[in-house]
């Protein structure tokens, strides 16, 4: 007669334990992120010492001593919370800022004209914000509205259009200028570099042929290179009497010269995909763009996201060479005004640099931490 032993196994499966006190809590994260080898500690003392002595002056410069108002630079050389500094130093001069703030935003936009970019602006925030949540349904709707009709919407409402009045480019500038140039080359150079991508490990002889010699000739010169030949040597090119718009000449510059890099980026991920992905599409019947479309672009797009937003934030950053062909940007326009005398001091010039910066650091810092957010929402493993 046997004897059954199964009340001997487990039927449920016993729950977590909370980890040793030790190795929890505020003090557990310090030991083991700042404190976990000498050399940790040594460094993390030497940083603590650092901010101590650095951040008190930053505050005071910054924020403490800063001069907020007032209508010229006597205020920012010599006022002080309200007094006057002994050797005529002050903090920054955010009366600087906030005087010319509608300029830095706008450029030389007609005053009684800011209301169309401000329409443009909130539109943009509208379509952009339901595209980059998930959740959100009807994404191919969201995108032709945002890529399709609102570029075409923006350049009648900006320059004239609907029975409005012209303005010319030459006076667009500031944050007007860093948006446009920099969304219409985002919008650009995404779809343009998988086609280059796509076109370099193609197995045409003369199509990948003129792929790489586009992507390593574009890539092997700076961009202010290619920003002075839209602007200077396109013109000899065309007809008598034609010419290009120079804020036109920037976005096809700016354009071109991610797409080269945005052509490697997707390469790689192209390449970073097993082969057995593509003989699995062929095996279903796929064509070539069945199973790029819905096979390998997908997958290899999801692995070079951080790529991809790098090259974003690069072409933000670089908008700012635009200004070599009299396109006045953010940074640009910021430089602009520390020639008006009413506001030339000391400080003015470090007070402008730190606005314009900071304005760029956030629009950089919420690209990286989007990317951040798609690539977990992206990884398979991800629960939802």
């Amino acid at each position: 007669m046997s004897v059954s032993n199964t009340s001997f196994v487990r039927t449920a499966i016993l729950a977590p334990e909370p980890p040793p006190p030790g190795e929890r809590g505020a003090y557990a994260w310090l030991r083991r992120n700042l404190l976990a080898t000498p050399k940790d500690a040594v460094l993390t003392v030497l940083a603590i010492a650092a901010l101590a002595w650095a951040l008190p002056h930053m505050v005071d410069w910054l924020f403490i001593q800063a001069v907020w108002t007032g209508p010229d630079r006597t205020f920012c050389a010599t006022a002080v919370q309200g007094g006057i500094q002994p050797d005529g130093w002050s903090g920054a001069c955010w009366a600087f800022v906030n005087a010319k703030f509608d300029q830095f935003v706008f450029g030389r936009y007609p005053l009684d004209e800011r209301w169309r970019p401000t329409i443009v602006g909130i539109l943009f925030v509208l379509l952009l914000v339901p595209m980059l949540i998930p959740s959100v349904p009807r994404k191919g709707l969201n995108a032709i509205l945002l890529f399709a009709v609102l570029p075409i919407f923006s350049f009648f409402m900006l320059y004239g259009g609907f029975g409005l009045e012209v303005v010319e480019t030459p006076l667009w500038g500031g944050l007007l200028v860093t948006l446009v140039v920099s969304f219409v080359g985002m919008a650009v150079s995404l779809p343009v570099g998988i086609l280059l991508a796509l076109g370099r490990r193609s197995n045409m002889p003369v199509v990948k042929m003129v792929c790489i010699i586009f992507i390593e000739v574009i890539r092997g010169i700076p961009l202010i290179t290619v920003l002075f030949m839209a602007s200077v040597m396109l013109p000899l090119f065309l007809p008598a009497g034609w010419t290009v718009d120079k804020l036109l000449r920037a976005v096809i510059g700016v354009s071109i010269f991610a797409s080269a890099y945005m052509a490697e980026v997707i390469r790689g991920g192209l390449q970073a995909i097993p082969k057995g992905q593509y003989e699995g599409a062929d095996s279903l019947g796929f064509g070539y763009w069945q199973k790029m479309r819905l096979i390998v672009l997908p997958q290899a797009i999801k692995l070079v996201i951080p790529g991809i937003v790098n090259t974003f934030i690069g072409m933000f950053k670089d908008t700012s060479l635009v200004s070599i062909i009299s396109m006045f940007d953010l940074l640009g326009i910021v430089r602009l005004n520390f020639a008006d005398t009413n506001w030339a001091s000391s400080v003015t010039p470090m007070t402008g640099l730190i606005f314009a910066g900071f304005v760029f650091w956030i629009f950089c810092f919420g690209m990286s931490r989007y990317s951040v957010f798609m690539e977990r929402y992206l990884d398979t493993g991800h629960k939802r």
